[in-house]
């Protein structure tokens, strides 16, 4: 795995469609600016739901905008995974995350997840005799 980004609290709120403020963690991946709502992130740690990953934008506030992702708590419960609709899947540590949460770090490291149709790919090796069939599903 290779890190793609970071993500940090500094006490941003940020306002959605309806007006509403809302206090975020802020989430960098690949050079863009996504945001996770507190409340949300709180919900999926404790339990086994999904967090909206929104576009976050600063004209003279933050705001949120569409949702671009979304972001759950991994079968071990040792990571949150994040997947971004158009940018593939990434990891944060959930200790790491926690320690964000409750102040006692700044920012922990996002790391992409490699693609599974490529390590496949990588993996299987044909012998002479056996010819690969692609199918159309």
């Amino acid at each position: 795995m290779e890190k793609a980004g970071y993500i940090q609290r500094n006490g941003c709120r940020a306002f959605d469609s309806d007006g509403i403020l809302h206090e975020v963690i802020e989430v960098h991946i690949q050079g863009l600016r996504y945001a996770i709502r507190v409340a949300g992130l709180a919900g999926a740690i404790t339990g086994r739901v999904f967090v909206q990953i929104e576009e976050l934008t600063h004209k003279w506030n933050y705001y949120l905008g569409s949702t671009c992702g979304l972001a759950q708590v991994s079968v071990s419960g040792r990571a949150l995974n994040i997947n971004l609709f158009n940018d593939g899947s990434f990891t944060v540590s959930l200790g790491a995350l926690r320690t964000i949460m409750y102040g006692k770090d700044k920012y922990a490291f996002i790391m992409k997840i490699p693609d599974q149709s490529v390590q496949l790919s990588k993996m299987k090796r044909l012998s002479q005799d056996q010819v690969q069939i692609s199918a159309m599903v």
